[in-house]
């Protein structure tokens, strides 16, 4: 606790980190690019320096509050530094803005613009990188990257994952996936939190909108949508409407302006999610068998698993996500029932959800290589469709979703706020286990906001752990944990994004985002509390479809159409690197620099080695080269000499290798 004096007014200060806090605490908007409350200080940007009576001009973002400080934010000298920064980074940025797709949103864009910077003084870059297109969810464009490095602590720090990194020095420094693979190529789980935070165009998500029209003008194609429960809460931020507020009327109105035939909620498909995985998960408690069970409903934290965890596949619910689960019946039963046949109805998915582009993609959900989903949008290109229709959104009347699949429970409403699964499976969970109708149906102790939260319910004198997790790094610390005993539970709901798919990369933008995720979630739960119906085994016309066409949950017939499996994947894919240019040597050792071995430290594994065996004389005997991916994942780091595989090597064990080598060469030699 203290105070300071800033810009000739006293301002008290009561745990904040860092003066920039203190600042905008006080009101002043001072401008960043590489600073986020969410992620460690970096201070590269210098867009936050102030000048501190006594010590000069200093970055706010890393330093910290002390009593009696006194404090300028806006002097010639600092206005004149941050032009010229911007300058700078202008003139290493391609500034074709007007075709961006972060045009209006960009942050360079609107500083630029805010401090007046019209002539840049200095030169182009000279020659262009490509663009990456290479995932389903992201597009890279090296040119427009400013090296704030926000992706990067993202990935690492947030997720957990790494896959973008920093190389090179100096002029040549870039943001790369490792060896400068394509992103597609690499082990990114397409969550999209690197696009969420990148403050200019380097990073966004891969637009599907031209394919969305092409369908709807398609007079042969009948166009079926699925909005999922998180769109509601977000859209409206597009057309100046407050965050949290639900706008599900005039998403329903909108897409019949556009041309959709058919408009459902998703949230219908997470009733049924509810009905299939409360029975999976009660029959798993009972029998002790898979414990504890993983949600499903994230696809960037299935890939997680099945890259870094895949012992633990078997604890993933083989419930499909909402999203697919939706797809799969309307293209096996609604088709059916309309007389259409599947591959002339289009199912577009409106997702808060990157990864989502991933998971329809999936090969486990086609059926003759036609999709269950066959396109997703996120709620920012829906926005922009709408925009390119001339639709005042703000202004249109609501109207109702279509039926049968138009109609959900309170209980899938919350599937899009983090801890929702998990209280809807409970508000069914509590209904079966106790045979008693359930009147309390929230579940406080599992809200909230912590990364990772584990909560012990009892149901009908039975104790129930479940753990919910948001961020991938907190999955990933949490099975960690698991592994070595030090926790259990029961049922663990995980999701890759922040707060959950309220926070999804597909979101609109925003630079306050854990303000914006938490309003967005408390909109969820007005839904939900608006509804007249709360738990999922009350929806009437999900009762009504099981009876025509699944029977009751977890039947033969709804395990075909409504649930899945999935398998171990290989990280990175390609060829491996040469490290030296010994391509004959007798000997060849690779080491594994996937992901999960390069998090264990792999690189600096390959440097100690290639020092060791040229010190030792064995440089020419030896073909070293960094390998993307042993499958051995748990077990890294990964060495393999010849058809040998070592694994768990740290840098005390590089004399055991040099051994290998010197017996290897004995052998040969007689």
């Amino acid at each position: 606790m203290g105070s300071m004096i800033i810009d000739g007014k006293t301002v008290e200060f009561n745990g904040e980190t860092n003066i920039l806090q203190v600042i905008r605490k006080a009101g002043i908007d001072l401008p960043t690019f590489c600073y986020h409350s969410e992620l460690s200080v970096y201070g590269a940007c210098r867009m936050c320096i102030v000048e501190v009576d006594g010590r000069g001009i200093n970055a706010s973002c890393h330093t910290p509050p002390e009593e009696g400080m006194t404090i300028k934010t806006n002097t010639m000298e600092l206005r004149k530094i941050r032009r010229n920064a911007l300058e700078l980074l202008l003139a290493n940025h391609n500034r074709e803005c007007t075709t961006c797709e972060r045009n209006s949103t960009c942050k360079l864009q609107d500083l630029a613009q805010r401090f007046g910077v019209r002539d840049v003084r200095f030169g182009e870059r000279d020659v262009k990188a490509p663009i990456d297109t290479s995932s389903p969810a992201l597009v890279r464009d090296p040119n427009k990257c400013i090296l704030c490095g926000d992706c990067v602590r993202m990935c690492k720090e947030v997720q957990g994952i790494g896959v973008l990194d920093f190389a090179n020095r100096g002029s040549k420094m870039v943001v790369t996936p490792a060896f400068n693979k394509s992103i597609g190529d690499v082990d990114c789980v397409n969550c999209g939190q690197c696009a969420a935070v990148c403050p200019t165009g380097a990073l966004v998500v891969k637009s599907h909108v031209d394919k969305a029209w092409e369908a709807i003008y398609d007079q042969k194609t009948t166009v079926v949508v699925q909005v999922a429960p998180a769109v509601r809460v977000a859209i409206g931020e597009e057309f100046g409407i407050t965050g949290g507020r639900s706008t599900i009327g005039q998403i329903a109105t909108a897409l019949r302006q556009i041309g959709a035939d058919k408009v459902f909620d998703t949230s219908f498909a997470a009733d049924l999610t509810v009905l299939e995985e409360s029975r999976e998960f009660i029959e798993r408690f009972s029998e002790k068998k898979n414990i504890p069970q993983f949600t499903s409903c994230c696809p960037a934290w299935v890939k997680f698993v099945e890259q870094y965890y895949p012992d633990y596949m078997d604890h993933l619910s083989s419930c499909r996500s909402p999203q697919q689960m939706f797809g799969s019946i309307v293209k096996r039963y609604y088709a059916r029932e309309t007389g259409i046949a599947r591959e002339d109805m289009f199912v577009i998915s409106v997702m808060p959800c990157t990864a989502k582009k991933f998971e329809a993609e999936r090969d486990e959900f086609k059926i003759d290589n036609n999709p269950d989903v066959d396109l997703v949008l996120t709620t920012q290109e829906l926005a922009r469709m709408i925009k390119e229709a001339g639709i005042d959104f703000a202004e249109l009347e609501p109207t109702s979703m279509d039926m049968p699949f138009g109609f959900a429970t309170g209980a899938g409403i919350i599937f899009g706020v983090t801890g929702g699964v998990s209280e809807a499976v409970l508000r069914q969970a509590h209904e079966v286990i106790s045979k008693k109708e359930l009147t309390n149906v929230v579940f406080k102790e599992v809200r909230g906001q912590a990364g990772v939260r584990a909560v012990e319910t009892q149901i009908d004198g039975i104790t129930v752990r479940l753990a919910i997790v948001h961020g991938l790094a907190n999955a990933g610390r949490l099975l960690e944990q698991m592994k070595a005993g030090e926790v259990s539970y029961d049922l663990v709901e995980v999701m890759a994004c922040p707060g959950g798919c309220v926070g999804g990369a597909g979101q609109p933008i925003s630079f306050s985002a854990s303000e914006i995720r938490s309003e967005r979630g408390k909109g969820l739960y007005r839904e939900d509390q608006l509804q007249q119906l709360h738990k999922a085994q009350q929806n009437p016309m999900l009762n009504d479809f099981y009876q025509k066409w699944l029977q009751s949950p977890g039947s033969a017939e709804a395990h075909e159409a409504l649930h899945t499996h999935y398998g171990s994947r290989r990280r990175i894919d390609g060829e491996a690197i040469s490290v030296n240019e010994f391509d004959s040597a007798p000997i060849e050792i690779q080491v594994c620099v996937g992901t999960s071995c390069y998090l264990k430290g792999s690189v600096n594994l390959l440097k100690l080695l290639t020092k060791k065996i040229k010190d030792e004389g064995y440089e020419e005997q030896v073909k070293l080269r960094a390998a993307f991916c042993c499958q051995q994942c748990a077990g890294g780091p990964m060495v393999i000499i010849d058809d040998k595989v070592i694994g768990k090597v740290s840098g005390d064990r590089i004399n055991e290798i040099v051994q290998l080598i010197k017996d290897k060469l004995r052998v040969s030699a007689s």
